[in-house]
């Protein structure tokens, strides 16, 4: 198998996030992000962290070895506390070395390896060409999330598309898919009974859960959706 199709879209999407962070000063770490009960350092160590938790997949990846992304839910949460509580200067290099290590990972992968199966946190079984993917749904997500001017009208058009049929795949998947149909331009989501209008990125932001549907018109008001990850 050869590389996977998203390998430009997760480099630009590392760019993106890599965009935000820079425009944080380190005492503007503390603040909140958009993401509720979340503050920057928080979104930070996380990011930090899953890009090492990725990696672990390339790893299993590689050898055959099975090799989870987190040893445990709770190692996971004090994994990215511990990034969180660093000071702002080596947290946001830890940011930048963790997605070093992730380039090196995915560019290190043989081509055989991206058609190897591992499992993800929430134990689904995946491709690991899946894995660019998985890293751009954080990236580009939380470069948002970190408020620093970075918006979903920031993100191509094709990558905001996938990342709404990423929502109604995981509704899908635990039947949940909300009573509604979604239109951005001449894109089309959904078969339910509530029609729902609006910008792209108004869309993606309401879909992936961080507005409450601001620039979207729908009769009736904007309904209630399920959390997608």
């Amino acid at each position: 198998m050869t590389k996977p199709e998203t390998l430009d879209w997760w480099a630009d999407g590392e760019r993106l996030f890599g965009t935000a962070l820079g425009r944080l000063t380190d005492e503007e770490f503390d603040a909140p992000s958009l993401l509720p009960g979340w503050d920057r350092r928080t979104v930070l160590g996380h990011v930090a962290r899953n890009a090492d938790a990725l990696c672990n997949l390339l790893a299993w990846a590689r050898t055959g070895v099975e090799t989870p992304m987190y040893p445990s839910t709770d190692a996971r949460d004090r994994g990215i506390a511990e990034a969180a509580a660093l000071p702002a200067a080596e947290l946001r290099a830890e940011v930048l070395a963790a997605t070093g290590r992730l380039a090196d990972a995915v560019h290190g992968l043989p081509d055989e390896a991206w058609s190897a199966t591992v499992r993800t946190a929430q134990g689904r079984e995946v491709p690991a060409s899946e894995v660019t993917w998985m890293r751009c749904r954080e990236v580009y997500v939380h470069a948002v999330d970190l408020d620093a001017g970075v918006g979903f009208a920031d993100v191509a058009e094709e990558v905001q598309a996938a990342m709404v049929d990423d929502v109604f795949r995981m509704w899908d998947r635990r039947d949940q898919v909300p009573d509604v149909v979604v239109f951005a331009g001449d894109r089309e989501w959904g078969t339910g009974a509530v029609a729902v209008s609006g910008p792209l990125p108004a869309v993606t932001g309401w879909l992936t859960g961080r507005t409450r549907g601001e620039g979207l018109e729908a009769d009736g008001g904007i309904p209630e959706v399920p959390a997608w990850l």
